[in-house]
């Protein structure tokens, strides 16, 4: 059976809430145990994480480059297979200084009742 929006909801806060905190073993509460990650990097290489260990290091690796890491404008939209988060990301680059912002779209799967795949797609934001 299909989680419903609500349901969902719920899901991401505990997701979110663990991902930030780079608390894996709260993350694998609300993933499957098959759980992926599809992502790109900086240089463009597509990656496809999954286990414990791909996952923590990701998350660590992202801290090292960025700092004061902030999603705004999220929102989710549900659709029956799958659901979409639009967001902005703002942080600042730790390297250089500079103010860093992306937008991006993020496509959650299910399974049983958890996530069973993170596919990100997100690019810099146009400087005017």
């Amino acid at each position: 059976m299909a989680l419903s929006a609500a349901e969902r909801d719920q899901l991401f806060k505990s997701f979110a809430r663990a991902f930030f905190r780079r608390d894996v073993d709260a993350l694998y509460q609300t993933v499957a145990p098959e759980f992926s990650w599809h992502t790109v990097d900086e240089a463009g290489e597509a990656h496809v994480l999954s286990g414990r260990e791909a996952i923590s290091k990701q998350l660590a690796k992202r801290s090292d480059r960025l700092e004061n890491v902030r999603f705004e404008d999220v929102v989710y939209h549900h659709a029956p297979e799958a659901t979409f988060m639009t967001f902005r990301l703002t942080a600042t680059d730790k390297t250089t200084g500079r103010a860093h912002e992306e937008i991006g779209v993020e496509r959650y799967t299910f399974k049983d009742g958890l996530i069973l795949t993170k596919d990100v797609y997100r690019k810099p934001v146009a400087q005017t």
